[in-house]
């Protein structure tokens, strides 16, 4: 498949802020159109293979692959991370993995800390800001296939850990990756928290709130958790910025939603990124400001592309006559883009490992 104009080799990915391409269909540029239509519409159904990957502390986290992957060992690496009480079973998630596939890519999910099909082991889950798992995957896999170039992209949640997990691999000896796509990576979660406590945006913050409360609960309820909180003070927690406050940060070594908020977001981070990285973000993003952008410094490896539209990581044009996802087919032209990259992907890549 050709590589999408915009799209072009690792050494020449044009680095900075770039209009999308982006083109909502007349009646479908509303944000909350956009953020809802993708769940609409049919998705692909490839074969998954599950693994149970160990972590160093006794947990597991789960990974979903496409099967069968490629015969080659050096074929590249597509790894996602999907969003807030997302898994495999996310639309976005199976369109940007069949994208892959259909590319030549070895694809997988890594299903944050009991998102999969089972809960996790220690009473912990996972956040914005905890790259610790991710890191920890893909250094197995630069292991397990040690000439196989790695890309990863991330969703939302995942999107925001991804850019901090660059941000903090460029001081390392040896990268992790060798590219990174973030799609609506709230960079600014104490920003993005209070976006969410307006309009129609409370909707979706009523969605998310209830997911992880019904997770939480039965493991509070069970006393698994070190946690000075009821079952009726869990109820009452009526939004994210209280589930943070009394959940999230205190199980994960936070002062409280304020620090980690702080300490999570990956905005600060982002002008340390050299790695080749792309993100994209629609200014109608119901989950963040508008301007989220307008005062983050930018890597020299990043190449910022903003929409007028898109919402939360919707982004569905009109292709053929029937609705597509854009960000599948923007995801999967950057993926051509660096598969035709001179000299090889697989050659450039090694060079950046040496």
């Amino acid at each position: 498949m050709a590589a999408h104009p915009r799209c072009q080799g690792r050494r020449h990915m044009t680095p900075e802020r770039h209009d999308a391409d982006f083109q909502a269909p007349p009646g479908l540029a509303n944000r909350h159109l956009q953020t809802l239509l993708p769940r609409l519409l049919p998705a692909p159904s490839p074969v998954l293979s599950w693994e149970t990957l160990a972590l160093p502390d006794g947990d597991v986290v789960e990974l979903c692959w496409i099967a069968p992957g490629p015969a080659d060992e050096d074929a590249p690496l597509f790894v996602l991370f999907h969003g807030l009480e997302g898994s495999v079973d996310s639309p976005y998630a199976r369109q940007l993995l069949t994208a892959a596939g259909e590319r030549g890519y070895r694809a997988l999910l890594m299903h944050f800390r009991g998102c999969g099909r089972h809960p996790n082991r220690r009473p912990r889950a996972y956040h914005s800001g905890d790259t610790a798992d991710a890191h920890w995957l893909l250094t197995r896999l630069a292991r397990r296939y040690p000439r196989a170039p790695r890309i990863a992209c991330g969703v939302s949640l995942g999107a925001n850990m991804l850019l901090k997990l660059v941000a903090e691999d460029a001081q390392r000896e040896f990268p992790a990756l060798h590219g990174a796509i973030a799609i609506a990576p709230p960079v600014d979660l104490a920003a993005s928290a209070d976006c969410l406590e307006r309009g129609f945006a409370r909707v979706y913050q009523r969605h998310l709130l209830g997911a992880l409360k019904a997770k939480v609960a039965p493991r509070l309820d069970a006393g698994e958790l070190p946690l000075a909180l009821s079952s009726r003070d869990l109820n009452g927690l009526g939004t994210l910025r209280q589930y943070d406050d009394a959940v999230t940060a205190p199980l994960h070594g936070f002062a409280g939603a304020a620090d980690y908020y702080r300490r999570a977001s990956a905005g600060p981070r982002l002008a340390g990124i050299r790695l080749p990285t792309l993100i994209l973000h629609a200014e109608d993003d119901p989950f963040m400001p508008s301007r989220l952008y307008q005062d983050v410094t930018l890597g020299p490896g990043i190449r910022l592309e903003t929409s007028r539209h898109g919402g939360h990581v919707g982004f569905i044009e009109r292709r053929g006559g029937r609705l597509a996802s854009w960000l599948a087919r923007r995801v999967g032209a950057q993926l051509d883009g660096w598969a035709g990259a001179t000299p090889s992907m697989r050659e450039a890549f090694s060079r950046s490992d040496s």
